[in-house]
């Protein structure tokens, strides 16, 4: 039984979406304080963490930035909040989905079951590639361990991020667009814009290249998209 921790202060909104998880068999936890659920995701395994936005204590920003630089799980933010720049903000830091309240909690189901499939698929994929690494230059990408290296250093990476990495180094000198990326990588069911590319594409270069305004590895070729120069 997969299991899923909801951080949301409004406690009928959390019963609620509990209720319909639970009815689609999921285990269900709700913390309704930032700090407190902070620390449970931090403390127990959960599969997938759906995260509000304006928390008491700590937000649900800091939350999914903390919560990224240690662990790899589907996280779904959940605000009242309309911005787009909230909205680059949570993916940014590594959110997978973001989602603007009020929603039907059907539809939650749905993103929910739609990322925790996801993440078993790319999981097995990976699993099954034999310890393959990628090599280029001082970047080297180990894709059945999810880690990447970088002049000997690891850097933590979001799946997102690993995903949209291992896919452009995996098809170098070819050039994609945004649309092809985000329907690879998020799937076309995924809730979102092309945005998200570019907010994943600026983190990762962040962390791989020397000089991320004269990228060595992920070049954009202005009008079209996106290209790994192998």
């Amino acid at each position: 039984m997969k299991k899923i921790l909801i951080v949301e202060d409004e406690r009928s909104i959390a019963e609620l979406e509990k209720d319909y998880l639970e009815i689609d068999g999921f285990s269900v936890t709700i913390e309704t304080h930032g700090q407190s659920g902070l620390e449970r995701a931090l403390r127990e395994d959960f599969d997938l963490l759906i995260l509000d936005v304006m928390l008491p204590g700590v937000d649900g920003f800091q939350i999914c930035k903390q919560l990224r630089s240690e662990k790899d799980i589907p996280i779904l933010i959940v605000t009242a909040r309309k911005e787009d720049i909230d909205k680059i903000r949570g993916l940014g830091l590594g959110a997978d989905d973001y989602m603007v309240k009020p929603f039907s909690p059907s539809e939650l189901v749905a993103r929910v079951k739609a990322h925790l499939a996801r993440y078993e698929r790319l999981v097995n994929r990976s699993g099954n590639s034999g310890g393959d690494e990628l090599r280029v230059g001082d970047l080297v990408i180990d894709r059945s361990s999810r880690r990447v290296f970088v002049e000997g250093a690891e850097t933590v990476f979001t799946s997102k991020e690993f995903d949209l990495l291992v896919f452009l180094a995996s098809n170098p000198n070819r050039v994609f667009s945004k649309d092809d990326l985000f329907e690879r990588i998020w799937g076309i069911d995924s809730m979102g814009d092309i945005s998200t590319v570019t907010v994943h594409i600026r983190k990762i270069r962040e962390k791989i290249e020397k000089n991320p305004s004269d990228p060595e590895y992920i070049e954009t070729v202005w009008g079209v998209g996106y290209r790994f120069k192998g």
